[in-house]
């Protein structure tokens, strides 16, 4: 009868990791889903992904959701994305992507490819300035432009006779939103080295929006606790990075499906086994667009900063990395030893990499507040090449670092 119990008990117990699983796939796969349109500031998708964020709370059982409005400005591009090099037709996401805050272009133009092995800046701008090169693009790889920052300021403004600018960037082509809360003189396009190599005509037809005072909202539920003078929140954000074009989107999967089905799953496990403290869990907004949601809420806490116990930042999880990388604000490492022994206690990694703390993800204004908190990211496992591409999809998605994610946290949280 013992043994019987024993299994039937263990049974059990991987029958609700199983079903935490499936659960956690599911939210996962909806919010990749085009009907999100990836989550972006355009076609509604964050806030849409927002509505739907609210009602899975409600389904997990917990006690209260409140979401909280803000606006941005933002840059977009929704419309025409359509480019041809020396009469090839482009793919967008593929070949090139836009640098957040350009404008639109449209026109053929003249190409000029900066010589990086005898670059002279003096030389260059003398050869803008023929007329054979007027209103060109040049082109150049985008560490070298960056390392010259100075010799190739003047591109971008007024002052230089240029259309624009195409950086080179390495496959798979990148794309952002952080610095959209402007729109420069000049349109920046990344573009593999392949697709503009030896080109001599650009032909584009791309469109921009400013979206000015555009409405997003944090998604925050609660779960009550035994005690209300302190509590602890995970955080996720929600949003991403939207459309390139009409047909284009980027699905987010790993960034950040990923983190915010986390915070789903785990409002779900604390509404059922009632914590000591209260629980917050707080879907972002924003975070793409410079952290815009989470430095909101850092401003207009709904519970004083300082009643934080711990704060969790999950981002990016949905990969197979053995090692979890991680970064702690200063406060955060009182609690950061405990979190290596039960890690090594328990082996859900081989281990914990931490980092220096910085700018790239909702933690950060919390760390800048005195908040004790933790971020954690799976990098450089097999889905990480994909991250901010068309790539990062449910199909690429890796689901290792979810469970030993999960357990850490909960543990943590159980101990501490």
């Amino acid at each position: 009868m013992k043994k019987l119990l024993i299994f039937v008990l263990a049974f059990a117990a991987m029958q609700l990791n199983a079903q935490d699983l499936t659960h956690y796939k599911q939210i996962v796969k909806e919010l990749s889903s085009l009907k999100y349109q990836g989550r972006g500031y355009a076609r509604d998708g964050a806030n849409k992904a927002g509505k739907y964020l609210e009602k899975e709370f409600i389904k997990a059982g917990v006690d209260e959701v409140v979401c909280q409005p803000f606006t941005i400005d933002i840059n977009t591009f929704c419309g025409r994305m359509k480019l041809w090099a020396d009469g090839k037709k482009l793919t967008p996401g593929v070949d090139y992507s836009m640098r957040e805050y350009s404008p639109g272009i449209h026109g053929t133009f003249p190409v000029y490819h900066v010589d990086t092995v005898n670059f002279d800046p003096e030389k260059m701008y003398a050869d803008l300035a023929k007329p054979e090169y007027a209103n060109c693009l040049v082109v150049c790889e985008f560490w070298f432009a960056y390392r010259h920052g100075k010799d190739f300021s003047r591109l971008q403004s007024n002052e230089c006779p240029n259309a624009g600018v195409i950086n080179t960037w390495t496959s798979p082509i990148k794309f952002y939103k952080a610095y959209g809360h402007r729109v420069a003189e000049k349109p920046i396009i990344w573009m593999t080295p392949e697709a503009i190599e030896g080109v001599e005509t650009i032909r584009a037809n791309i469109d921009n929006k400013f979206l000015k005072d555009y409405e997003l909202f944090n998604v925050i539920a609660k779960v009550e606790g035994r005690k209300h003078d302190s509590c602890y929140v995970f955080t996720a954000h929600y949003d991403h990075l939207g459309n390139l074009g009409r047909r284009v989107y980027y699905a987010g999967t790993n960034d950040n499906a990923s983190g915010t089905a986390t915070i789903v799953t785990l409002a779900a496990y604390y509404a059922k086994n009632r914590p000591e403290y209260d629980m917050y869990f707080i879907a972002f907004s924003g975070e793409d667009a410079n952290l815009r949601g989470s430095e909101f809420y850092a401003k207009n806490p709904i519970v004083p900063l300082e009643q934080i116990k711990y704060l969790f930042n999950i981002d990016m999880i949905g990969d197979n990395n053995p090692v979890q990388y991680c970064e702690v604000s200063d406060e955060g490492m009182r609690g950061f030893a405990l979190f290596e022994q039960i890690n090594n206690e328990k082996h859900h990694f081989k281990g914990l990499n931490r980092g220096e703390l910085a700018a790239n993800s909702d933690h950060y204004p919390f760390a800048t507040r005195h908040v004790p908190c933790i971020f954690l990211e799976n990098q450089e496992g097999d889905a990480f090449q994909y991250y901010h591409t068309i790539f990062d999809t449910y199909e690429n998605a890796v689901f290792d670092s979810y469970g030993p994610v999960f357990r850490l946290v909960r543990d943590f949280v159980e101990r501490y």
